[in-house]
């Protein structure tokens, strides 16, 4: 029998010690052992020397650029953010200060940024960038404030904060005594979505926009009402809308339904002015069938607006255009159509003619621009991962980039330039000194399902350090969540990491992902997990073990989120695998549609409710087919998990108990969706799996 090791190491849905078992300790794994040559090579513990780059913001002028750079605090076990400040070239690199978000104001004097105050509450500061820095906090407001954007004339600062609605129903306990410490009241509930993966249970309330002087001051409510400002992405209870001003400053541009919706209009979205003096507001969008038109963006002179969206459908992943409408009002005008994937992070020409935007395609996102008669052209190529974030006044894009041996960094560009992109930061050169990464190669195959449909997939192969055709070595498919989601060619630590302890990992995008057309995206349409994805994830690692450097009895399954889906579906439909690591399951679709904070999306997901029609849901359910199952499986899910509840996993876990079959239950501590966000959990979860495919490894065994 051949036997499989198939890993996803993916923490999506839609896709971040005590207690743990003793093989997880470090220091007793001979896996963990480092020699002469282990030095040369990644380690799991440079991860803890590892930092980031992000959210570079160009000045107006085109001259300088801040961006936020996070590195890991080994003694609390958390990440730090820091604002750093440089010359649009790349020199004259200086910290600022601790926060992130930050934006400049429109004439460049000040900053706005966002920072825990005394009382370890998100908040907005105002920074001077002249002088001695005077730094001033703006707002004081209970719920962390999202989305800032500055006016026009520098004043205000908007923003969306969480509004606490009035409890669905009250109780006045009798006979209290005065001063008596009684446990509190409990949430009444009475709205579909009232939790989210990260903040919790709520007792209800609505996300409004507030305007704050930026010289302090009592915010004013500009919206209110049982509806959300911002489009509710998955159906989930709190986002991060864009906001975006008139440049006279007199109104404001949001998404969001403008308005209370019912069921099932929660991804209803549309594009909506606010008057910033009167509190009116106007829906410049119309359309039925559930339109959702988000991001809207005032072009510089103020007469148009671009936003990305979509219509009517009736898929489960439908693709995005780009859409431009006149501020006064009139029919949208759609710029692009069929495109690969749906556009993101909109920003204007200052010649008011053309619109830039990034897009995913084919493992890579690239920059774009689009002028008013649809003509697209791709700015930048290559085997990136480009993101715009902030434009000048004079047209100078900063981004951020990375790719398969190079992790992120920020970038200046503009037309002028050819659209080059040459770093400006190199934050994790001194980690990766002397170092030999491992090769990254790419591939595409022709894969065919069992019910005849074939697509052109694509993967890529990270093979070790010093690799050698000659030899045997085993595998690793990494398979990532969603399943609307894609693997792209941005430097993957873990991966790498695997790599450099001999493996060679197989990361690809089943039909499913995007980044590929609307056809593959929603290949999987009321059928997942199913035969497509599971017939592409099988070919690939047939292609692989093709190539004659496979050892086919090495070979090892793991996923997290929708990886974690298709790795216990993988199981349960054939034995080649000698060891699996479900993460962050969804293994029962009916129990997850009561406990999990996506309850609207995954209603979407299958033709009619369960009561009406319960066979998709089991036919596609992993925990049906889980007597078929022979392979060991570790199970692993947040204990605060409330995405894939950790529920999921334990219902799983007992059947392969009930059944004999070797198997490990491991509540993460601490933990939202994701295993890792904290960086012990990082390496634990690292750990753990590599310990657990050491059991059941043969070359392993025969090492001992």
């Amino acid at each position: 029998m051949l036997r499989v090791l198939l890993v996803g190491l993916s923490a999506h849905l839609v896709c971040m010690a005590a207690g743990l078992p003793a093989f997880a300790q470090e220091a007793t794994s001979p896996a963990t052992d480092v020699s002469a040559a282990d030095a040369q090579v990644l380690q799991l513990t440079d991860h803890l020397d590892f930092e980031s780059v992000s959210n570079p913001q160009i000045s107006p002028d085109g001259e300088q650029v801040l961006y936020t750079r996070r590195r890991i605090d080994k003694m609390n076990d958390s990440y730090v953010s820091t604002l750093w400040l440089m010359n649009a070239d790349g020199s004259n690199k200086r910290q600022l200060m601790e926060g992130g978000s930050a934006l400049w104001s429109p004439d460049g004097s000040q900053i706005a940024l966002t920072k825990r105050d005394k009382d370890g509450k998100t908040q907005i500061f105002v920074r001077s960038m002249q002088g001695e820095g005077l730094l001033t906090q703006i707002t004081s407001y209970e719920n962390a404030p999202r989305s800032m954007a500055w006016s026009p004339n520098g004043e205000m600062i908007a923003f969306v904060a969480r509004v606490p609605a009035k409890p669905a129903m009250s109780v006045n306990l009798p006979g209290r005594p005065k001063g008596a410490k009684w446990k509190e009241d409990p949430v009444f509930i009475d709205t579909l979505h009232y939790r989210q993966d990260r903040v919790g249970y709520t007792n209800g309330g609505f996300d409004h926009l507030f305007v704050v002087p930026t010289t302090g001051g009592t915010p004013r409510q500009l919206t209110d009402g049982e509806w959300n400002v911002g489009n509710r992405r998955l159906s989930v209870i709190a986002g991060s809308p864009v906001l975006s001003w008139s440049p006279d400053g007199q109104t404001i541009a949001f998404d969001g339904p403008g308005k209370a919706v019912e069921i099932p209009h929660f991804f209803e979205s549309h594009i909506n002015l606010i008057d910033v003096d009167s509190g009116e507001i106007t829906r410049l969008t119309e359309g039925d069938g559930h339109p959702n038109f988000v991001s809207p963006v005032f072009s510089p002179n103020g007469n148009r607006i671009a936003f990305s969206g979509y219509t009517a459908h009736n898929t489960s992943y439908p693709v995005a255009d780009l859409f431009v409408i006149d501020s006064a009002g009139g029919k949208p005008t759609p710029i692009t159509s069929e495109l690969p994937d749906g556009p993101s992070d909109l920003k204007w020409h200052p010649n008011n003619r053309r619109v830039y935007f990034a897009m995913n395609h084919e493992g890579a996102r690239h920059l774009h621009q689009a002028d008013l008669n649809g003509n697209v052209e791709q700015l930048t190529e290559g085997r990136r991962v480009v993101r715009l974030t902030s434009i000048s006044d004079n047209g100078r894009l900063a981004v951020t980039f990375g790719g398969p041996q190079s992790p992120r960094a920020v970038a200046v560009t503009h037309a002028r330039a050819r659209w080059q992109l040459n770093p400006l930061t190199e934050v994790n050169a001194d980690v990766l000194f002397g170092k030999e990464l491992g090769e990254v190669e790419e591939f595409w195959i022709e894969s065919e399902a069992e019910t005849g449909e074939t697509a052109r997939v694509q993967g890529w192969i990270v093979k070790p350090p010093m690799f050698d055709e000659t030899k045997d070595y085993p595998l690793l498919l990494s398979i990532h969540g969603g399943p609307h989601a894609m693997y792209n060619t941005d430097f993957n630590f873990t991966f790498q990491e695997f790599a450099a302890r001999g493996y060679v990992v197989l990361y690809m995008n089943p039909r499913g992902s995007t980044g590929y057309g609307s056809d593959f995206v929603n290949a999987i349409r009321h059928r997942y997990p199913g035969p497509v994805d599971y017939a592409d994830l099988m070919n690939s690692v047939d292609e692989v073990i093709s190539r004659g450097y496979i050892d086919e009895d090495r070979m090892f399954v793991t996923g997290c989120s929708g990886g974690g889906v298709l790795t216990t579906w993988v199981i349960g439909n054939t034995d080649r695998f000698a060891a699996a690591a479900a993460l962050c399951p969804v293994t029962n679709w009916i129990g997850m549609s009561g406990t999990t904070d996506v309850v609207g999306w995954l209603y979407n997901f299958f033709p009619a409710p369960f009561w009406e029609d319960p066979k998709p849901w089991l036919d596609h359910s992993p925990l049906m087919t889980v007597g078929n199952v022979t392979t060991p499986t570790l199970l692993m899910t947040g204990t605060k998990d409330i995405r894939t509840p950790l529920a999921e996993a334990e219902v799983y876990y007992s059947a392969l108990k009930m059944r004999g079959v070797d198997t490990m239950l491991i509540p993460m501590p601490n933990e939202y969706h994701g295993t890792r966000s904290t960086p012990s959990n990082y390496l634990r979860t690292s750990l753990i799996l590599r310990q657990w495919f050491d059991r059941y490894d043969p070359a392993k065994q025969e090492d001992e």
